[in-house]
């Protein structure tokens, strides 16, 4: 796979996080109509899955040489092992920092923001 052919799935990627990211924005405006204390562990959660996405994308999309094929498989489960680790480092802050953490809001808007832009960008794409 050469610089060219990995463009678009780079482009992909990172329309992907953008998404992500929009929906993690948009869904902390909606909370916070309801309460600031709800919406900061909204965003909590929305920042962690749009951050674990953004440090595979970086990971797997960063310019390499690709002379042996294997290679790409193991770069790719590494960046899942990174974004992995900067999720869980995100929520461990959070409940490490956060008394009044509220645990349906963050793991609830994680998994929205996380299932939600890919789910629409497959159906999209149809």
């Amino acid at each position: 796979m050469n610089r060219h052919t990995q463009k678009p799935d780079a482009r992909r990627a990172w329309r992907l996080v953008s998404a992500q990211l929009t929906t993690a924005v948009v869904i902390f405006l909606l909370a916070s109509l309801y309460d600031l204390r709800i919406a900061r562990d909204v965003l909590i959660g929305g920042l962690a899955a749009s951050l674990g996405s953004a440090l595979l994308a970086v990971w797997v999309f960063a310019p390499y040489r690709a002379q042996q094929p294997g290679r790409i498989v193991a770069r790719f489960f590494s960046g899942e092992l990174i974004k992995l680790l900067g999720i869980v480092l995100v929520f461990g802050l959070a409940m490490w920092g956060l008394d009044d953490l509220n645990p349906v809001a963050l793991l609830g808007a994680f998994l929205f923001v996380q299932v939600l832009p890919p789910l629409l960008a497959n159906r999209i794409a149809r």
